[in-house]
């Protein structure tokens, strides 16, 4: 059973006990524009304790707030009640909370195109808020005063940045301006809520478009205020050439491309990215321009090709690259390491040393530091192909440890 036949089936359950039921949001939104929605959010007039009541399993984390959670057919179906709500003291959360109808309902909403209700029994598509005419005209516009409706949460200024970029929609002027008058606030939002939105502005193909929203409205500034102006808007070239599918941690390289990489760590901060994101991000922006040099070692070339992250380091100088005036000169330096890359063929990029440090030590190599030079220059020999075998090996660890005796004398 898909997702939206779930959801059908928990209306039908709710229309045959006497409730009204409808599918809505963003599910709405996607089915008139042909998209394929990934949740189908159901909106009934029944209340959290009815809902309860009805099915069988459900999620009571949000009852008081009008949403339950059914579990059915190992699927949920977030199910919540026709409500409006008040008093948004913190811009986010809303004071207080009352139960009521679908118009008001809709009216609580934070765009048109997200405000439509779709009834399934009877194919019927419910629209207050002149939704479909936004849709039909590729706008993004808030439901009532624009300001009111970001006071309640400032990072639907975000979301606004995000449906345009995503749908390829414009926004509405009087709704921009009121994104632009309050993006200062949006530093009062968590990282984490911050991060989530932004992913899904930069990880689209539309990126480029999105981040030009992001520095002309203000939000990228507040979000990142260390950051100079200057770099983000030359990145946006950078983000333009990118490949079409990406993920965060090198959408998130582009958008800093051009900005040092202790000041992309720091204002990543506010972000709250994993570990393992930031140290993907820390190394494609350590490791700029690395590709760029003809003269690299073999040793260094099968070093940096190791990386679990090296062709994102490569799709990354490929766009800076690319954004630069003159991008066929600027590519060509890439497209030489290319060609040396396929002639390596299969070539064992991480051999395990010929020797270890036991073996080293027997041979009379004293623990420390240069211990850990000489295993360093002899694996460095290794990759090169100067050693091919553990007697090779052996005999180049002995000279390297008379020479190094013969200098300390």
């Amino acid at each position: 059973m898909t997702n939206r036949q779930t959801a059908i089936k928990v209306i039908k359950q709710l229309h045959h006990n006497g409730f009204q039921a409808l599918m809505a949001g963003g599910c709405v939104r996607d089915m008139l524009l042909g998209r394929r929605a990934k949740d189908y959010d159901v909106a009934t007039e029944a209340q959290p304790k009815d809902v309860i009541r009805l099915f069988k399993r459900t999620l009571k984390i949000g009852a008081k707030f009008g949403v339950v959670i059914v579990l059915t057919d190992e699927k949920q179906v977030e199910v919540a009640t026709f409500r409006t709500e008040t008093g948004y003291a913190d811009g986010r959360h809303p004071g207080s909370v009352e139960f009521s109808n679908a118009a008001e309902d809709a009216s609580r909403r934070d765009f048109t195109i997200n405000g439509m209700f779709y009834d399934p029994l009877q194919k019927e598509v419910i629209d207050y808020v002149d939704g479909q005419a936004d849709l039909k005209a590729r706008v993004v516009r808030t439901i009532g005063k624009p300001s009111e409706r970001f006071g309640e949460d400032y990072l639907r200024m975000l979301r606004a940045v995000r449906f345009s970029t995503q749908l390829g929609f414009e926004i509405e002027p009087e709704t921009w301006r009121a994104i632009r008058r309050n993006a200062p606030s949006i530093a009062r939002i968590s990282g984490e809520r911050i991060a989530t939105e932004l992913e899904g502005i930069l990880v689209n193909p539309n990126r480029a478009a999105g981040a030009s929203m992001l520095i002309a409205s203000g939000l990228a500034e507040t979000i990142f205020p260390a950051l100079p102006r200057a770099q983000v808007q030359s990145a946006v070239g950078i983000l333009r050439q990118l490949r079409k599918k990406v993920d965060y941690a090198l959408a998130l390289a582009g958008f800093f491309a051009r900005a040092e990489t202790d000041l992309t760590v720091q204002s990543c901060g506010i972000l709250k990215l994993s570990r393992n994101r930031n140290k993907h991000i820390k190394f494609l922006l350590a490791n700029r321009s690395r590709l760029l040099d003809d003269e690299m070692s073999l040793a260094q070339l099968k070093k940096i090709l190791a990386e679990p992250y090296f062709w994102d380091l490569y799709e990354l100088q490929r766009a800076i690259q690319k954004a630069k005036a003159d991008s066929r000169k600027g590519i060509a330096p890439l497209t030489r390491l290319r060609k040396r890359i396929r002639t390596l063929g299969d070539v064992e990029l991480q051999p395990k040393p010929l020797l270890n440090g036991h073996d080293l030590i027997r041979l009379g190599a004293v623990p420390g530091p240069g211990l850990g030079q000489l295993a360093e220059e002899m694996y460095i020999a290794q990759l090169e192909g100067t050693l091919r075998t553990a007697d090779q090996a052996g005999q180049w660890a002995k000279r390297w440890l008379q020479e190094h005796r013969a200098v300390e004398k």
